[in-house]
């Protein structure tokens, strides 16, 4: 049964990112508002197929994403909550890696969506563009939503947060709102599984904290379901 469910998995869920994602940007010089309900149908479309055909449950447990715009620091598992984002937030603004840009149809996309792209080895003069693209967006009253691990972590491993972290938190003066997930025993391999996927919502932590402080503190929550 599992190998079925991969098998109707992989084709149903490719296939429908091609043609969302195409429509997307059909729909772009249109009408943003059809192209961000695009972008949306992409991640309820991902939903979908993991819970109609994987045979997953997403759960959600805590408090969940606030009405006001905050930075999200989410545990990164898996592909799963990269791409779910637009459909538990509203109209996220996510920090993502340069070279995902570049993929064909996926990267005009995201930039038209107003993902912030990160250049880990840039300088400051990048770095100060970052932070006034992020600006820009928290006041259009968009959450911002950054994987603070820098990369996807094996469930069960718990690593240092990226450098960038702390700095973006003191820049934006934003309250942080760490999430973890446990999307990488079900997500994160060649041939999927049925299982459950938890989002924990911990409690926002107010800006201005020194750094050390910070780093523990978004460490331990977005941990908390390891």
């Amino acid at each position: 049964m599992r190998y079925l469910r991969n098998f109707a998995f992989y084709p149903a869920f490719y296939l429908g990112s091609l043609l969302i994602t195409s429509a997307s940007l059909i729909a772009l010089p249109f009408s943003v508002d059809r192209f961000r309900y695009f972008v949306r149908m992409w991640s309820n479309w991902q939903r979908w197929c993991l819970t109609h055909l994987l045979g997953c449950e997403i759960v959600i447990e805590g408090s969940g994403p606030l009405d006001e715009p905050v930075l999200y620091a989410i545990k990164h598992e898996s592909f799963f909550e990269a791409i779910d984002a637009p459909a538990l937030f509203d109209t996220p603004s996510v920090f993502a890696k340069e070279e995902l840009f570049r993929i064909p149809l996926w990267g005009r996309a995201a930039a038209a969506f107003g993902l912030v792209p990160v250049q880990r080895n840039a300088g400051a003069r990048a770095l100060m563009q970052m932070i006034r693209s992020a600006k820009a967006l928290v006041a259009d009253g968009r959450p911002l939503v950054i994987f603070p691990e820098g990369t996807r972590v094996p469930h069960g491993e718990a690593k240092p947060l990226q450098s960038g972290f702390a700095g973006l938190y003191k820049m934006l003066g934003l309250p942080v709102v760490p999430v973890a997930v446990d999307s990488g025993p079900v997500y994160h391999r060649g041939l999927k599984k049925p299982g459950r996927i938890t989002y924990r919502f911990g409690e926002p932590i107010p800006p201005g904290l020194p750094r050390d402080e910070i780093e523990v503190r978004v460490r331990e929550a977005i941990n908390a379901l390891n």
